[in-house]
């Protein structure tokens, strides 16, 4: 675009001419995208918290089949990220958060949840311990403004790195494999939410073992300017293990599987609600394991152990397996196929599983005491017409699968 020098132009015509040119503005490149650009033969690309991302790479199919039968490779850099540290770090995280971060190790993580003082989900995510009084928060919603007010009377300070660090995910049955071969050493004495600094370059970079695939798989974290040696590291080390970048298509598979759940997709988050009925609290949402009423006080106390006390849960989010092989995203739940009841958030026919299985969100007692005889509505596109279907519904378990390599000790190499 050609370059014009608005120095001396009146205001309100530089401002016009912002406005003309909006269109212009391109999402932010992460600092892997030099790789991702080169790679993504199908051009197919979504926002990512302002950040350019990819739904697919190459075909999503196989991408899926790479987390689960080799190493997928996937960037990260958009999660939000938090850097906590002072003195009064620990206390003042135990104070947003709902898990008891004193019982969270140095060199470890562990998923956790944030409330607003009516006990509603703000967001979700992992909190990495480096040591005593030095914490990252990994999210998917900027919070920054909230935190820091959060924090005035605690010797603590909050700020943003999501810019200055790169992440990637690395995922599958040889994700072990590739590591070690990159150079690695130590990384087999890694158990499941363990993490440690590795020697890379002129710095270091954190591996996790930690992951939303349900599998074997470890979080790199490195600052930007080491982002594309990472890249080239692991690639070169993983062509014998298969390794294969892929986009949020594939993982999305994945998560699904291990029945993880996705803000603002399984549930809307109490910043994002428009109606004053749409907030979920941690019970509704299979958040209720977090909640620990001996750590002392934290956000939104007092109202979720109220809702518990007297029994005012709405919702609450259930795994489901149903007939047949259609996919049921965003169908309607019936219980005897004429009370509407809820609706599906998520679906997918599982190639693992070798089920049709979902994540809905429905209307208690409907998944929690009562459980028989639901069903889904779905519409399916046959010869250009919509035919309505109504298939059988039951509540099952989360994770819909369970890998043991997820969590086996040592790590196994395929």
């Amino acid at each position: 675009m050609r370059n014009t020098d608005m120095t001396n132009a009146p205001s309100g015509h530089v401002l016009r001419i912002a406005r003309q040119q909006h269109f212009r503005t391109l999402r932010l490149p992460t600092p892997f995208q030099p790789r991702i650009e080169a790679l993504a033969a199908r051009q197919d690309w979504y926002s990512w918290s302002g950040y350019k991302a990819p739904l697919s790479l190459w075909d999503e199919e196989l991408e899926y089949f790479a987390i689960r039968s080799q190493a997928a490779l996937f960037d990260i850099s958009p999660m939000v990220k938090y850097l906590v540290e002072g003195d009064d770090a620990e206390a003042f995280l135990n104070r947003v958060t709902l898990r008891d971060v004193a019982k969270l190790k140095p060199g470890k993580v562990h998923y956790t949840a944030w409330c607003d003082d009516g006990g509603h989900v703000l967001d979700d995510g992992t909190l990495f311990r480096f040591s005593t009084d030095r914490f990252r928060l990994c999210c998917q919603e900027r919070h920054l403004p909230w935190l820091l007010d959060s924090a005035i009377g605690f010797d603590v300070s909050v700020s943003e790195e999501t810019e200055a660090v790169a992440g990637l995910a690395l995922q599958g049955p040889t994700a072990y494999a590739v590591l070690r071969d990159a150079g690695f050493a130590g990384v087999e004495k890694l158990r499941i939410f363990d993490l440690a600094d590795f020697p890379h370059e002129n710095g270091a970079v954190t591996i996790s073992r930690t992951g939303f695939t349900g599998d074997l798989g470890y979080e790199l974290f490195v600052p930007s300017d080491l982002a594309l040696s990472l890249w080239d590291r692991l690639v070169t080390a993983g062509r014998e293990h298969g390794i294969r970048p892929i986009g949020y298509t594939a993982l999305n598979r994945a998560r699904i599987e291990a029945g993880l759940i996705v803000a603002n997709a399984d549930f809307v988050t109490a910043d994002h609600a428009i109606r004053a009925d749409r907030p979920c609290m941690p019970d509704e949402i299979g958040l209720g394991f977090m909640v620990d009423p001996d750590k002392g006080h934290f956000n939104g106390r007092r109202a979720i152990l109220a809702a518990r006390r007297d029994k005012t849960l709405k919702r609450i989010l259930v795994g489901l397996e149903i007939e047949g092989n259609v996919l049921a995203e965003h169908a309607i739940v019936y219980h005897r196929g004429k009370r509407e009841i809820g609706l599906v958030t998520a679906a997918i026919w599982s190639p693992t599983a070798k089920r049709n299985i979902a994540i809905a969100s429905l209307q208690r007692p409907y998944g929690d005491t009562i459980v028989d005889d639901l069903w889904v509505e779905i519409y399916a596109m046959r010869e250009l017409q919509y035919h309505k279907m109504m298939k059988r519904a039951k509540v099952v378990p989360r994770p819909f699968i369970k890998l043991e390599r997820r969590s086996a000790f040592p790590p196994g190499e395929r």
